[in-house]
C-alpha cells in the first residue's frame, strides 16, 4: 500500500484537499515532503502531538520526506483553534527554550540520519516571521484573503461572540505563509496535523495555488478521542505528556492500561507500529482477554515514547502490583514534605496531593487503601514515621496506586 492508503486503513485520515489528485500523487510512486507544525506552547510535547507524529513516521517509512516545522514565530501570536479566550502571552526566551526541548523529543520519533534520502528536518518559523515587514506581508499576502470567508472558519466562529483579537485572526495567515516558505525553501507540497486545524491548512494550500500556480494539499487526522466522542490524554494531573518528568513511565503505561474495551483497537492502530492483522486480533479479543490486548498497547505505547527498559520496568511494576505482590520499589513515588503533612496529613489530603483523586470530596466516596488495609476513615492522618523508609503504599479503587515518601 501506497502510504495514504496506509493512513486510511490505520484509521488517521479526517480530511483532504484535492482528494482525486493527492490519491494520484501517492499512487505514482513520487516521494513527497510534507509539514506538520507544532507550536511550542510547553517544553514538552503531550499524547494530542503524538497522532500527527505517528502519521509523519508512516509516511515516512513509506518513502516521503516529513518537515517538523517548530512554531517559535507564531507561537508570539498563539492560536485561536479551539480556545475561548486569548491564549497566554508567552516570552520569547521561554518559547526558544520550549522549541530546543521539543526538538530533542521529535528527535525520537522519526528518521533524520542525513544518509536516507526522505529524511526529516526540523525548520523554525522564526527564522522568517520575527523578521518579516508588515507592510510588505500584508500587499504581498494578505490581499490574497478573504475576510468574509476568514470569518466562517470554525477556529474564528467560535471566538467572534467573546471577542477576537487582530493579533489572533492573523494567525491564518501567518500559518499559511508558513506553507508558502517551506513551498519555496524545501519543496513541500503538503501540510498535514490535527482536524481543528483544518481552516487554517485549507487557507495555505489555497495560497499556494493562488500565488505559485502549483498544486498543494492538506490532510487532517482525526482527534484522539475515546469511542463516546471525549478527548483522550488527560490525567488526574493533567495533560499525559511525552516528557517523563511530568508523566513517569509507569503513570503513561497505567493511563493505556486502563481504557475502555471500546478504544483499545483504535488505539492500537494509531499509536503503534503493530500490523493491522495483529490489531484487528487484539482488538476483537472480549471479556477479560481483552486484557491482553490492553497490556499490549500499554507496552507497546510506552516503549515507542520512553524507550523498551521503561516500557519492561512499567510492565512489570503495574503486573506486580495487579497480583496483589506489589513492592515499594516498583511502584513510582510521590515525595510529601513535612510541612504538607503538618498542614494536613489525613488520608483524604494525601490521595488528593498523590494524584489519585481530584479533590477531598472525591476521596471519600473512593476506596482507598492504606497498604493493602481498606481505610475506614478517611479523615485518620499519617505520621512522618509511616513515611519513612520505604513509604506508603496508598491505592485508589482497584488500579490506581501510589508510593507516598517522606521528602528529605
Amino acid at each position: 500500500m501506497n502510504g495514504l492508503e496506509i493512513l486510511r486503513e490505520r484509521g488517521f485520515v479526517a480530511q483532504i484537499t484535492y482528494e482525486d489528485e493527492l490519491e494520484k500523487l501517492f499512487a505514482s510512486g513520487e516521494s513527497l515532503t510534507f509539514y506538520t507544525g507544532f507550536d511550542p506552547t510547553a517544553d514538552s510535547l503531550h499524547i494530542g502531538h503524538y497522532i500527527p507524529i505517528m502519521a509523519m513516521a508512516h509516511l515516512q517509512k513509506a518513502g516521503h520526506k516529513p518537515i517538523a516545522l517548530m512554531g517559535a514565530g507564531t507561537a508570539m501570536i498563539g492560536d485561536p483553534s479551539g480556545k475561548t479566550d486569548m491564549r497566554r502571552m508567552m516570552t520569547v526566551e521561554t518559547i526558544d527554550s520550549n522549541v530546543e526541548h521539543i526538538k530533542k523529543q521529535m528527535r525520537r520519533f522519526l528518521d533524520f540520519d542525513e544518509n536516507n534520502p526522505n529524511h526529516a528536518i526540523i525548520v523554525n518559523n522564526a527564522d522568517w516571521l520575527r523578521t518579516l515587514n508588515f507592510m510588505d506581508f500584508l500587499r504581498d499576502v494578505g490581499a490574497l484573503f478573504s475576510v468574509n470567508r476568514m470569518l466562517t472558519a470554525d477556529c474564528y466562529k467560535q471566538r467572534l461572540e467573546k471577542g477576537l483579537t487582530f493579533l489572533e485572526f492573523s494567525y491564518m495567515l501567518m500559518q499559511s505563509y508558513d506553507f508558502l516558505e517551506l513551498f519555496k525553501r524545501y519543496g513541500c507540497v503538503m501540510q498535514t496535523g490535527g482536524d481543528d486545524q483544518w481552516s487554517n491548512m485549507l487557507s495555505g494550500a489555497d495560497l499556494i495555488r493562488r500565488k505559485e500556480r502549483k498544486s498543494a494539499f492538506a490532510l487532517t487526522f482525526k482527534l484522539l478521542l475515546t469511542h463516546d466522542g471525549r478527548k483522550m490524554g488527560k490525567t488526574e494531573k493533567g495533560a499525559l505528556w511525552l516528557d517523563p518528568n511530568k508523566t513517569s513511565p509507569y503513570e503513561f503505561f497505567q493511563y493505556w492500561r486502563n481504557v475502555d474495551d471500546a478504544d483499545v483497537e483504535k488505539c492500537l492502530a494509531l499509536l503503534t507500529f503493530l500490523p493491522m492483522d495483529e490489531v484487528r486480533r487484539l482488538g476483537a479479543l472480549k471479556d477479560s482477554a481483552i486484557n491482553e490486548a490492553k497490556v499490549v498497547l500499554a507496552y507497546e505505547v510506552t516503549k515507542l515514547i520512553h524507550g523498551e527498559e521503561e516500557a519492561k520496568k512499567a510492565r512489570d511494576a503495574a503486573a506486580a502490583l495487579f497480583s496483589g505482590a506489589g513492592t515499594a520499589g516498583s511502584t513510582p513515588k510521590t515525595e510529601i514534605t513535612k510541612e504538607q503533612l503538618d498542614e494536613d496529613s489525613r488520608v483524604c489530603n494525601l490521595a488528593v496531593l498523590s494524584g489519585l483523586c481530584k479533590s477531598k470530596g472525591e476521596a471519600r466516596r473512593t476506596t482507598l487503601y492504606i497498604n493493602d488495609k481498606k481505610v475506614e476513615d478517611v479523615d485518620e492522618r499519617v505520621s512522618e514515621d509511616d513515611l519513612k523508609g520505604e513509604g506508603l503504599l496508598l491505592r485508589a479503587g482497584k488500579k490506581k496506586y501510589a508510593l507516598l515518601v517522606l521528602k528529605a
